[in-house]
């Protein structure tokens, strides 16, 4: 009773220092309207409640019926300011790293690490991002569609052998992060991956939680699983350093490669603990929001046939043109498939994989009228411009043509499920040939029907099926 005691008297007394701090923060300075709810904890219970419900728009709508586009609350530990609208997101996206950095959340760069190329700025942000863009550009994935074709094929009939039905998310996770251990990191053996899967699973889920760490607590699993992470990939970075001082390896074999080859502006190779953090990085961002993206077009080439047989119909022209005894896919092959990217497209506009983002204040700025102090959090959302009808035609009806040469052209930072200016993501055309690959595979080899027809979408913190979108599923008969 004396423990509960102390506790309680702990939180009374935060509580009011929080109030008088607020109070006095007020009289100095110009903040937008909005709550900052309780000490540290703030408005995240609800935020995240919201999501998990996928009423996140509605969050929004509450609070800018209320004070605006432009409104503070309190997640994940931090005050924040979130923006509403065009506006807002060409002001985070476009801001100079001195003004608004890709700082993240505690519970984000615990997870990550300090030194993950959101948290990296100056010479150092240049330098990570041009040893990753090497792997994830066009000239460079050219080289890889038909190890991917590969490697998708043999997973979609290993994960459908001796079975009716699948539970498509989670066999979508796998699949994506196999084909992210493989290609990127050049991690062959299966146990490996396995393992490492299981462990990615508990930290991205660490990613969106509070930072309490305490035993039991969804961070104090996902900081264990890290460490689980680091554990079996050292040994990795230590093989791949030998190897590359034989001559063995290549700098330009995989991204471990090309990291391990880095030198700074002193001719001094970069840390372990910077290539660990930027691999922990770079995996949650290209296998979790792939496998959204997927997950949610078999979801819906499952409930909409018109749109289903047109992304058969060209797929199936592509095989129907090959020459020769050709059977896997060709960089010439993809590009032809522009339907199915713009329903992918579609997709990402109502239902974006990425909810917002944080970036956080340098030093004391100011949006719409108010002031932003140093040291706190803003936040953008897709949902502001996505779902606008001054930006998009009649925004609730699903439409794939808005993205085929439509004759009211999209505007700057309207459109941002990869983000934009000068924080658009790295990874956007590996995430779209991934997803083409699998599409393909998927509709040429199978056919297939949800178990539960009226499965919604839920945020869990990214959207997903909320039954984990189980799938009959079948070879298709040619």
């Amino acid at each position: 009773m004396d423990f509960i005691a102390v506790i309680a008297v702990t939180l009374i007394v935060a509580f009011l220092f929080w109030k008088i701090l607020l109070k006095g923060r007020r009289e100095r300075e110009n903040l937008p309207g909005g709550s900052l709810g309780y000490p540290i904890i703030g408005e995240t219970f609800s935020f995240l409640q919201a999501q998990k419900q996928d009423r996140g728009p509605q969050w929004l709508e509450e609070r800018t019926a209320k004070h605006g586009p432009v409104f503070k609350t309190c997640l994940m530990g931090s005050p924040t300011v979130v923006v509403i609208g065009q506006a807002g997101n060409k002001f985070v996206l476009g801001a100079e790293d001195d003004v608004l950095a890709a700082k993240q959340p505690t519970t984000l760069s615990a997870i990550s690490g300090k030194q993950n190329i959101f948290e990296l700025t100056g010479s150092r942000y240049r330098l990570v991002k041009r040893a990753m863009v090497s792997f994830l550009k066009p000239e460079s994935l050219q080289n890889y569609i038909k190890q991917m074709d590969e490697l998708i094929k043999t997973m979609l009939l290993r994960e459908t052998e001796n079975k009716d039905t699948i539970n498509a998310v989670v066999t979508m996770k796998k699949l994506t992060f196999n084909i992210a251990s493989s290609i990127l990191f050049g991690i062959k053996d299966e146990n490996t991956r396995e393992v490492l899967f299981d462990d990615f699973s508990l930290a991205f889920k660490a990613v969106w939680s509070l930072p309490i760490n305490l035993p039991g607590t969804v961070y104090w699993r996902g900081l264990r699983a890290r460490a689980r992470i680091v554990d079996s990939i050292l040994p990795v970075l230590k093989e791949r350093r030998e190897e590359l001082a034989m001559g063995k390896l290549s700098p330009t074999s995989d991204v471990f490669s090309s990291l391990l080859a880095l030198r700074d502006e002193n001719q001094e190779p970069v840390s372990d603990d910077l290539i660990m953090d930027n691999y922990v990085t770079l995996m949650i961002a290209s296998h979790d929001t792939s496998a959204i993206l997927l997950s949610l077009m078999i979801w819906k080439l499952s409930t909409d046939s018109e749109i289903y047989k047109k992304v058969l119909q060209e797929q199936m022209d592509i095989i129907s043109r090959r020459e020769g005894a050709e059977d896997r896919l060709t960089w010439q092959e993809i590009q032809k498939m522009k339907y199915t990217w713009t329903v992918a497209q579609e997709l990402m506009r109502m239902i974006p994989p990425v909810f917002g983002s944080f970036r956080k204040t340098l030093k004391d700025t100011q949006y719409g009228g108010y002031d932003i102090p140093k040291g706190w959090q803003v936040f953008w959302v897709a949902y502001g411009t996505h779902m606008n009808k001054e930006i998009f035609d009649k925004p609730n009806e699903f439409d794939p043509s808005r993205f085929e040469n439509s004759s009211k052209p999209i505007p700057p930072y309207a459109y941002i499920p990869f983000g934009g200016g000068l924080h658009t993501c790295i990874g956007n055309e590996f995430a779209r040939v991934e997803v083409l690959t699998t599409i393909h595979n998927l509709v040429t080899m199978f056919e297939w029907s949800q178990v539960y027809p009226e499965e919604k979408i839920t945020r869990q913190p990214m959207p997903y099926p909320s039954m984990g979108l189980p799938i009959k599923i079948k070879p298709r008969i040619s």
